[in-house]
């Protein structure tokens, strides 16, 4: 048995935990994942992510996109580690994080990935995250970040809405917008969403965004 906070029954319904609360369409934020916890996440069937709390602090994850399925040889993989520090009021979290990602099967290919550092500002059902991140391939890092502005929030029961963003100084034919819809039941979580490059054209609505998440653990 466990305790419910009053603040999650609102007009006599109770507003379960978000089954999805660390992470935003791609980019996650610096709220931790609760050790023994974790979740798989699939997007447009090819991407796949599993994350896993290994303490209350630490977060290990991994990735890939299954090309096997059609003939290649060579499997892209990426391991995604993330430290996390929450302030006592628990309204301020910090982290820490990188995108270690090789192809298996591809001989003497160098590696390539991030390296991240991210504040998020709120609790698990609300919040904007701001982080700044260089990435690296080939032996060496990339001479300006790619910053990421992202935010949740709740709007009902079991709707959430999304903002994730990208902004490349230096590269404004890079940065991208986003904007969508997270429906999340308890036990699994479904994005929708339209990703817009800053400088599309006019008449460009966006790119669309599918995503599927599957909590597991205690």
């Amino acid at each position: 048995m466990a305790e419910i906070p009053p603040g999650r029954f609102r007009d006599g319904a109770y507003w379960f935990q978000n089954p999805q609360s660390t992470r935003y369409f791609f980019a996650p934020n610096a709220i931790g994942i609760p050790q023994g916890q974790g979740y798989y996440q699939n997007t447009w069937v090819f991407l796949n992510n599993v994350n896993y709390g290994a303490t209350e602090n630490f977060s290990i994850g991994a990735g890939t996109v299954p090309v096997f399925l059609f003939g290649a040889e060579a499997l892209p993989i990426w391991v995604l580690p993330k430290v996390s520090i929450s302030t006592p009021r628990d309204n301020l979290h910090l982290a820490g994080g990188a995108v270690f990602g090789g192809v298996l099967g591809a001989g003497d290919s160098e590696g390539a990935g991030l390296l991240y550092g991210s504040a998020t500002l709120g609790n698990r059902d609300h919040n904007v995250t701001v982080g700044l991140g260089y990435g690296y391939a080939d032996g060496g890092f990339a001479s300006r970040p790619a910053i990421n502005v992202s935010g949740m929030m709740r709007v009902g029961q079991k709707t959430y809405l999304i903002t994730e963003n990208y902004f490349f100084p230096g590269v404004d034919d890079a940065n991208l917008i986003s904007l969508g819809v997270r429906w999340a039941p308890e036990n699994f979580a479904v994005d929708f969403g339209l990703v817009r490059p800053l400088t599309a054209a006019d008449g460009v609505i966006g790119l669309p965004w599918l995503g599927v998440t599957l909590p597991f653990g205690s």
